[in-house]
């Protein structure tokens, strides 16, 4: 194991300039062709014979040479639409685009452990299939690749994923293994329009003003989870965009409200009952000041459910090779499933899996910024210790469970 971590160790340059060249092309959703093709090539220079699998996706295959189960690595390679702000000598090249994210890691890491597992080929006991997937961002790549047929061919039995993390008082280079249960949260989308009548600022009587319902519709929004919600179920949604208008002295024809609903519910049950009610308070409400209202859901996402026998079978992995470095993520978290959401959890719900963190720049050494923000920053220094992480794991827990075929 400590040869696996030393061989990863030596991929390091290696796997710094490849992160940073993701870096500086970010792609969003599903338009990744520089990206795709980049990582592919990469593959095909190890040996491998990648498969374009959905609308944007690449599958590759190791092992396969004596039988056994399968078990899936998976990387997302989007980024996020939004400029870069970070004060890095490899910046974004695109205006409006920038990895936020960490996915540009994560993709770094999964070729690395690529490189890793093809050089111990002869040692997989069964399969690993490695999916470079996109539009994660937008909680759609996952559930592309799956319909296109992710999980079999061969079938898959176990899968992982890990994700950076920035901006946390935890050193760089720490694993955080998501113990059995709720992980991260649901997350949907949803879109507000509020309908009245334009007129002149002077003349407020003669318009119909769809501020001031869009306004009342929010505070009343607020009453679900205090009101309609049981104590013991969980439901956040969150207004995060409200826009209206574009002089001081019009009203205008519209109100529009974007956000988002995030519950712990597997069969998304809260989440139906505050979709439910929101439709009905964003209705009744505007009629009662003369407005008609639209409200649309889209981008569903569910809740990441990891598997304990599989989480208990990495931590052990991780410790194997990390020592302290490896901890279990409830000691952090206090138990809570995180309020992110991530697409993988599509896999969750039809596979075994397991999430894991690694932190990628702590705040006491000046990566103050986390996810999302403009200004974050990613210590990649790490990149070595994830592509070791990834490669260890599958050969561990195909050569643990190859018996069980």
């Amino acid at each position: 194991m400590n040869d696996l971590l030393n061989e990863a160790k030596l991929l390091q340059p290696e796997l710094t300039e490849i992160r940073r060249k993701i870096h500086q092309n970010p792609e969003v959703g599903f338009d990744i062709p520089q990206t795709k093709a980049f990582v592919k090539q990469k593959l095909e220079e190890m040996g491998y014979s990648p498969i374009e699998m959905g609308r944007a996706g690449l599958v590759a295959l190791a092992g396969g040479k004596t039988p056994g189960k399968t078990i899936l690595l998976r990387a997302d390679m989007d980024a996020l639409a939004m400029n870069e702000q970070a004060d890095v000598d490899y910046k974004s090249l695109s205006d409006g685009k920038m990895h936020g994210c960490g996915h540009d890691m994560h993709t770094a890491m999964l070729l690395g452990a690529a490189k890793l597992l093809k050089a111990h080929e002869n040692e997989i006991c069964g399969t690993v299939k490695l999916e470079f997937q996109p539009a994660e961002e937008i909680f759609q790549g996952s559930p592309d690749m799956i319909a296109a047929g992710l999980l079999e061919d061969p079938h898959v039995d176990a899968a992982e994923m890990i994700h950076v993390t920035a901006g946390m008082p935890l050193p760089s280079g720490i694993f955080m293994v998501a113990g059995g249960g709720i992980s991260s949260t649901s997350c949907e989308q949803y879109h507000i329009i509020v309908k009245g009548k334009g007129g002149h600022g002077s003349t407020p009587h003669e318009a119909i003003d769809p501020i001031t319902a869009a306004a009342h519709i929010h505070i009343a929004l607020q009453e679900i989870n205090s009101r309609e919600l049981e104590g013991n179920q969980f439901g956040v949604f969150t207004t995060g965009r409200f826009e209206a208008g574009k002089a001081s002295n019009v009203i205008p024809d519209t109100a529009e409200m974007w956000g988002t609903i995030r519950t712990t519910d597997p069969e998304n049950e809260v989440g139906k009952l505050i979709k439910e009610s929101m439709t009905r308070i964003c209705k009744g409400v505007g009629e009662a000041f003369r407005c008609e209202t639209e409200v649309e859901f889209y981008d569903f996402c569910p809740c990441m459910v990891i598997d304990s026998a599989l989480a208990a079978d990495t931590l052990k992995y991780m410790r194997e090779l990390f020592g302290e470095r490896a901890i279990d993520l409830s000691v952090v978290s206090g138990g809570k499933a995180g309020g992110g959401s991530e697409d993988f959890a599509f896999v969750s719900h039809h596979v075994p899996t397991v999430s894991m963190f690694l932190t990628a720049g702590s705040s006491k050494d000046g990566y103050t910024f986390g996810q999302h923000h403009p200004q974050v920053r990613f210590d990649d220094s790490v990149l070595y210790l994830g592509s070791a992480a990834h490669a260890n794991n599958a050969l561990r827990w195909l050569k643990e469970h190859a018996q069980s075929d």
